[in-house]
């Protein structure tokens, strides 16, 4: 099917021609005006070839993998692996589950706009929790909420790591990863929040942090909130934890969600003084690091029925006001549906990616140039009506490793 490519076999037919241009170039000799072929091979040295095949698409970098042993030697040196990290930044991808029983699906290259076919490690279904941050992913199961895994999804390198602390079994959950792009070193967070036994108002949250360089886990805060729960939304951006909170019944339907910040270095409390207002009644909201900037996708709900989804926004934290940078056009946003909380929405860099949960459609928002476009069509149809499809976006990079 027109744009399915199957990654593990790196059958990429049109992708020999980002190498062909420069495989071998012909000219003319001196004697009698005839052709020879000279190879790239016996004019260029290592380390320039190292700098062309490090600017190709990262598809592409396997594919030039297998032309030959020289190549192959190159593409997998740590030399190359550094020059690949220092270059432009790869192009988010996009992983759409097409099963809701195993960890398969396919990966959106929005540079050559394929679909990849991608099986996951270490994540058993796709109802699990994700977060991702700089080529790394993590995961953790949704029964138990103590099995995590980080793992580079194009290397297929995985880590298992310790069960976190805090109460075994939580109501609601928030998983969030950060990377760092000098050291590579990453922190984990999790937001845990679970209802006080016999009191609807009360809920137990605490904040649970994993530090890759010390490799233990910390419980960070353990506050009780009074009329706002914990969920599953959080990020962390620039050395800040943000997670939505949601109200618990009281207050104005304006006043559903709040966005909590909370500075993993200064660990400040209690929570409620860093409560931020969003920007009018939401039906839902996906929170998502874009370089350093807290970035908001919402649901925009009516005034009079909050619950209704009536158009999907963008928004930017700048200090504590938020700041409209763009709005689905209604084109786009038909076919979302009406109830509530009816997409998935992540991204990173200059992209983000907003799916409905009811069809396998991707459509992306550019943030420079203010665009929306649907992504190519996803190689998998609707095989039953109540069928859902999620996923999650990811940046491709061969030198991180959990």
């Amino acid at each position: 099917m027109e744009g399915e490519t199957s990654w593990n076999s790196h059958c990429i037919d049109d992708m020999s021609k980002d190498i062909g241009e420069f495989d071998s170039f012909s000219e003319l000799s001196d004697e009698g005006n005839k052709e020879t072929i000279v190879s790239v091979d016996s004019i260029l040295p290592d380390d320039l070839l190292e700098r062309i095949l490090a600017y190709l698409p990262i598809a592409s970098i396997f594919r030039a993998g297998s032309v030959c042993r020289r190549w192959h030697e190159i593409v997998s040196s740590k030399r190359f692996l550094w020059n690949f990290s220092h270059v432009l930044s790869q192009k988010p991808w996009y992983f759409m589950f097409t099963s809701s029983d195993e960890p398969v699906g396919y990966a959106y290259d929005p540079i050559l706009r394929k679909w990849y076919s991608i099986e996951l490690p270490c994540i058993q279904t796709p109802n699990w929790f994700i977060a991702s941050s700089c080529g790394l992913v993590c995961f953790m199961d949704n029964d138990s909420r103590s099995e995590l895994h980080v793992c580079n999804p194009i290397t297929k390198i995985c880590k298992k790591l310790q069960e976190p602390p805090g109460m075994k079994f939580s109501d609601y959950s928030a998983l969030s990863l950060s990377v760092s792009r000098t050291s590579h070193n990453y922190t984990i967070s999790i937001v845990k929040s679970k209802q006080v036994p016999g009191n609807f108002l009360q809920w137990d949250l605490s904040i649970h942090i994993y530090d890759s360089e010390t490799m233990m886990w910390a419980t960070s805060l353990t506050e009780v909130l009074t009329g706002w729960r914990g969920g599953d939304e959080s990020v962390i951006c620039d050395g800040v934890l943000y997670f939505l909170i949601y109200s618990t019944g009281v207050g104005t339907p304006e006043n559903r969600h709040s966005l909590v910040t909370y500075n993993l270095s200064s660990r400040s409390s209690p929570l409620i003084r860093s409560l931020i207002p969003v920007p009018g009644p939401l039906t839902c909201g996906r929170l998502m690091n874009l370089k350093g900037k807290l970035v908001m996708v919402g649901g925009i709900g009516k005034p009079d029925r909050p619950d209704i989804i009536k158009g999907i926004g963008i928004w930017v934290l700048t200090g504590r006001n938020w700041v409209e940078v763009g709005r689905m056009p209604h084109k786009f946003f038909q076919g979302f549906g009406e109830l509530d909380d009816v997409f998935a929405s992540s991204g990173t860099d200059n992209l983000i990616y907003i799916q409905s949960y009811g069809a396998p459609a991707l459509l992306v928002f550019d943030m420079n140039q203010k665009l929306w476009k649907w992504s190519l069509k996803c190689p998998v149809s609707k095989k039953f009506p109540l069928q859902l499809f999620t996923g999650f976006c990811f940046e491709p990079r061969l030198e991180s490793a959990p």
